[in-house]
């Protein structure tokens, strides 16, 4: 949870030498700013909940606009490029990583300078790693007395730092075998997962490569650590290891347990691999971050799917825990609960961020609930303790597939409530329908394309039927640069998504096989993901569907019902210039873009585009949807949001490609005059 503390103000000392009465009031509500409570930032979802929530008041609806750029740090230096990271505010020091090299950065709040840095030493194992810019934060932890920064590397090795310093942790760990490596604060993770491995290099990729994008999350004294696979859709071989669950005592870096996320045999879930693929099918990893209740000693684990994406047929199954919310006890690391939502996951709909915790008042009264928005378009809520469904979740019959060897789940679980936030699948009824002779157009697209629900099968390049490809929608409604957020004060939560199809056909194993230079596993698969192909367009270059192309929808979690839906960002002015839209009201639809997005104690804050492709960053009503500020954003903002207090004054930061850009209102970099 959030920490907040009492910032003592030096001012107070210099008040006899005011000599005007304007001058003692100007420097009243400058010493009022400093003694408002300092608002951390603990986590990349900013508490164990992952509401991204910050309680801070001091910017509101009257002076959004007045935002203004305190600071920008440069992570160029670090070779960062995309920029995912969250920071954390803790103790008056911002932590973040950037590049490649998964660099541990402190960052003085207050200037934007850097504090210090650390590197691990190079291996191939960082090198080869799919996810190396990728990393998402830092996990913490106060060990005897001092704050501790614990962060998972492209190479997969933990490392614990001195929060204040940077130094890797005395006596955490043990010595790893390469030359470089710290003596201590390292602890190398594949040594844990019992496969053989080479330290420098890592695993034979015939067997398979792990690796890591999340960092990890210290609950009760335990560092949880999860992992990432390759992107099913760039896998042709159907070999690879598991991403199982990884629990190490914070102080000392001793190994305590692993959860088996493929279930060995007399282990739950087993039965749900038919053919023995549990012996050589791999993935199911957390490469989502991972939330935790402290008070029940849980953490929860959002998962993906199995190797190769969109053809399952070897491995035949449901396929626990693949695409499920899996509650561990924290210090045995043994199931409490589980709940698959996707079975036999061949679609890419693997769960890419945090689920949320949140105390509510339902039916039953005070209910502690954790709910999973998903790139399916639904919300999954859970009493987090037991693991039963909060509204009835029911098995519904979808599609098969006529791909030769695939056999998919008949039923797939549809939440009661709360209802979908985006499209569910595509029909002629769903096709985009401003003018008739848009709608004659978009059906005229769609010919030779195979329509659909969500679970929508893919189907095979050269296939009998003749089809150009099956439209998969929405493609992920939620995604990794646009995790939900939520108010714990009220029980809503608020997701931020976007519309959209994908149309992927499925080519023989041998073919993939040629597009990658060094792919994981020994065996082909009989089909794999294809690269190209024909893609389903609308000639006048508008989406397929109807609007809103990106939307914000609040969903109020004590009873699930929906609140409010705006559409996120505005209709492109390519769109309003269309002269066959001359006279035609469309209303917004939304940019199509879904951007980062956080909720403070007045406002709901998020990331988009208006209509000539600004970007901007927008206020809205908690309560109502309705934008009530909004100001130029210095650069595109993806992947989330952080905002905390420092020395009196709010922040929020954005993350601007390969920089950080600190927000806030005038005077915070001098740090003299009072906020407005």
């Amino acid at each position: 949870m959030t920490r907040t503390k009492l910032i003592i103000s030096s001012m107070f000392r210099s008040l006899s030498h005011l000599a005007v009465a304007g001058a003692v009031l100007l420097f009243s509500l400058g010493a009022l700013a400093q003694n408002e409570p300092t608002v951390e930032w603990t986590t990349l979802g900013n508490d164990f909940a992952h509401t991204r929530f910050s309680p801070a008041t001091q910017i509101d609806v009257d002076n959004f606009s007045d935002l203004e750029v305190a600071w920008e740090w440069d992570g160029g230096s670090f070779e960062a490029i995309s920029g995912r990271s969250t920071p954390s505010y803790i103790d008056g020091i911002l932590y973040t990583v950037a590049g490649a090299r998964r660099h541990v950065v402190a960052i003085d709040p207050k200037t934007g300078g850097t504090i210090w840095s650390y590197r691990e030493p190079d291996t191939g194992r960082w090198a080869y790693s799919m996810r190396a810019d990728y990393g998402k934060g830092v996990g913490y932890a106060e060990i005897n007395g001092r704050g501790v920064i614990y962060t998972i590397s492209p190479g997969f090795f933990l490392t614990a730092l001195d929060a204040k310093t940077g130094r890797p942790l005395e006596n955490f760990g043990e010595p790893v075998p390469i030359d470089g490596f710290p003596n201590t604060g390292v602890v190398d993770l594949l040594k844990d997962l019992g496969h053989p491995y080479d330290p420098y290099a890592g695993l034979p990729l015939e067997r398979g490569y792990i690796t890591s994008s999340s960092p990890p999350i210290v609950v009760n004294g335990v560092v949880v650590v999860g992992n990432s696979a390759e992107q099913g859709y760039n896998q042709s071989r159907i070999e690879n290891v598991a991403g199982d669950i990884l629990g190490y005592d914070a102080t000392t870096g001793e190994f305590m347990w692993k959860f088996n996320v493929i279930p060995q045999p007399g282990e739950y879930g087993h039965e749900t691999w038919e053919n023995d693929a549990w012996q050589t099918t791999g993935d199911i990893s957390s490469w989502a971050p991972i939330s935790a209740d402290q008070d029940l000693g849980m953490v929860y684990i959002p998962t993906n799917g199995v190797t190769i994406d969109y053809y399952g047929g070897h491995h035949p199954g449901d396929n626990l825990y693949g695409t499920s919310l899996i509650a561990l006890n924290a210090s045995t690391g043994e199931r409490a609960w589980h709940f698959q939502m996707v079975h036999h996951d061949i679609w890419n709909y693997d769960t890419p961020t945090a689920p949320i915790l949140l105390d509510v008042e339902t039916d039953s009264g005070p209910t502690p609930i954790v709910a999973q928005a998903t790139k399916q378009g639904r919300t999954y809520v859970f009493n987090r303790a037991t693991g039963e469904p909060i509204w009835p979740i029911v098995e519904e019959p979808v599609e098969q597939s006529n791909v030769p060897g695939e056999q998919l789940a008949t039923t797939q679980p549809n939440p009661t409530k709360p209802l979908p936030f985006d499209m569910q699948g595509i029909s002629e009824e769903t096709l985009v329908d401003f003018t008739p002779e848009i709608r004659r157009q978009a059906l005229e697209a769609v010919v030779g394309y195979q329509l659909g629900s969500v679970f929508n099968p893919p189907v095979e390049r050269n296939n009998p039927a003749g089809l150009l490809g099956s439209l998969q929608c929405p493609g992920g409604a939620v995604n990794i640069t646009h995790p939900p957020s939520a108010d714990p004060e009220t029980g809503i939560m608020y997701i931020i998504s976007s519309s959209g199809c994908g149309s992927r056909t499925l080519v023989t194993g041998e073919e993939a096989d040629t597009y990658y230079e060094a792919p994981t596993g020994v065996t082909l698969s009989r089909y794999a993901a294809g690269n190209g192909g024909s893609r389903a367009r609308h000639p006048l270059g508008i989406p397929l569907w109807k609007p809103p192309y990106s939307r914000i929808t609040a969903i109020d979690m004590n009873t699930g019902d929906h609140l409010w839906m705006t559409p996120a960002g505005y209709t492109p002015q390519r769109i309003l210039d269309l002269p066959e839209l001359d006279g035609v009201d469309i209303g917004n639809t939304g940019s199509g873009s879904a951007g980062p997005m956080m909720v403070t104690k007045n406002l709901i804050i998020y990331g988009n585009q208006a209509s000539d492709g600004t970007d901007m960053i927008y206020a809205l009503d908690k309560a109502t949807g309705e934008q009530v500020g909004s100001f130029e954003a210095p650069a595109r903002s993806r992947y989330g949001m952080s905002s905390w207090v420092h020395d009196g004054y709010q922040y929020i930061i954005l993350q601007t490609g390969a920089s950080l850009t600190a927000m806030a209102l005038p005077g915070a970099h001098e740090g003299l005059a009072a906020p407005h």
